[in-house]
């Protein structure tokens, strides 16, 4: 038997109290035990967001809560600045494209970042912008952008703010109101430790504004509608209830172990992942800031880094995850987000060490493991 193990960048492992409290008989949501589960996630959540505003849940991934944003506060016709450096960047154009939205790439290569002067610079050569689109935790590069800088060049702008937290949120820092944020989007799957199945957006003052000019048609992701409900004390339309049992469940772990300790414990493993990986000779593929909830690894220029993710599961039972686009054959992904703790990435870098080692490559038995133990061996 070989136990399964999830280490790929989103869905994340779920803790097992959270499963079994999504396990609980069915409740109805519009009653009093589904208003108050209500009024304590709203509260969680607006820790987790750093945010004195309301946090809105739709039942959508990821995705559904991007283009939630783009619909709710811009207009057909608007033009938005996209920072454009992976994957993800590339869906926040495809979004906005499809709602005649005219979207401005300011780009780099996959694998560096775009300093917030740049976005300063476009948005003077685009007055009339209306907003900024970006990622903090570019997921298919392991980038993790300056959201506080753009934040800074952004603020006394006619833009609004917009921000795809989804493998970021309770993994790296992100401040929304202190650092002037305006909207902030993310997913229930990565370092809230859920299922996949909600959406969260939440908005600054600044953006709830736009909410009332905005032209795009939208029926179920309506902003104004779901806060009015919220007022109510009652969900607008049949929630993921399961899910929200278990967010709140989530949402007490992440109270007990400390926002600050959780944000600690995740750039500790992404320290010592790159420790690991570092020590067989590979190259992470992140050139600028690397991003606390995943590595992308650059594969042997000999192997295919798709016959490395088969390997990972064929001998080891481990999911991991494979480039994209152009960097699909040359990257890997390991996650290390959510419910993962050291020995996760102890068994992961491991496994990596066997991986090579059946597919011919060269390697140093044990040196992923020296370099990763004298992080974890590390003192505050």
């Amino acid at each position: 038997m070989k136990k399964y193990q999830l280490m790929a960048p989103g869905p994340t492992p779920v803790p097992s109290n959270v499963l079994l409290a999504m396990a609980q008989p069915m409740i109805h949501h519009r009653t009093p035990e589904y208003e108050a589960l209500s009024v304590e996630v709203r509260a969680g959540l607006k820790r987790l967001f750093q945010t004195g505003q309301e946090v809105l849940p739709f039942v959508c991934s990821g995705t559904g809560a991007m283009e939630a944003a783009v619909v709710n506060t811009l207009s057909p016709g608007d033009t938005v600045i996209v920072l454009r450096a992976g994957k993800f960047a590339e869906r926040w154009e495809e979004i906005c494209q499809a709602h005649g939205v005219v979207p401005v790439a300011v780009s780099a290569p996959f694998g560096d970042t775009v300093p917030a002067e740049r976005i300063a610079e476009a948005l003077r050569q685009h007055p009339g912008t209306k907003a900024v689109l970006m990622q903090q935790s570019e997921s298919s590069t392991g980038v993790l952008h300056d959201v506080r800088g753009v934040a800074a060049v952004t603020r006394d702008s006619g833009a609004i703010l917009i921000v795809d937290a989804v493998s970021s949120l309770g993994i790296a820092d992100l401040r929304m109101d202190e650092w002037g944020v305006d909207l902030v989007v993310s997913g229930s799957q990565k370092g809230l430790m859920l299922p996949p199945g909600v959406g969260f957006c939440a908005l600054s003052e600044k953006a709830w504004g736009r909410t009332k000019t905005a032209r795009l048609p939208h029926y179920y992701f309506d902003f104004a509608a779901e806060m009015k409900w919220i007022a109510r004390g009652e969900p607008r339309f049949t929630p993921a209830v399961s899910l929200m049992v278990g967010l709140r469940e989530v949402l007490r772990m992440i109270d007990a172990e400390g926002l600050d300790n959780v944000l600690r414990r995740h750039d500790r493993l992404a320290r010592a992942t790159r420790a690991g990986v570092t020590a067989l000779g590979l190259g992470v593929f992140a050139r600028a800031t690397p991003s606390p909830a995943l590595t992308a690894v650059v594969a042997p220029p000999t192997i295919d880094s798709e016959k490395i993710l088969a390997t990972y599961s064929s001998s080891h039972n481990i999911t991991i995850a494979g480039g994209q686009g152009e960097m699909k054959g040359k990257v890997f992904r390991l996650g290390h987000m959510g419910y993962v703790a050291d020995f996760d990435v102890i068994s992961a870098l491991a496994a990596l060490e066997q991986v090579l080692d059946e597919l011919g490559h060269p390697v140093e038995l044990g040196a992923a493991l020296r370099a990763v133990q004298q992080v974890f061996a590390e003192r505050a």
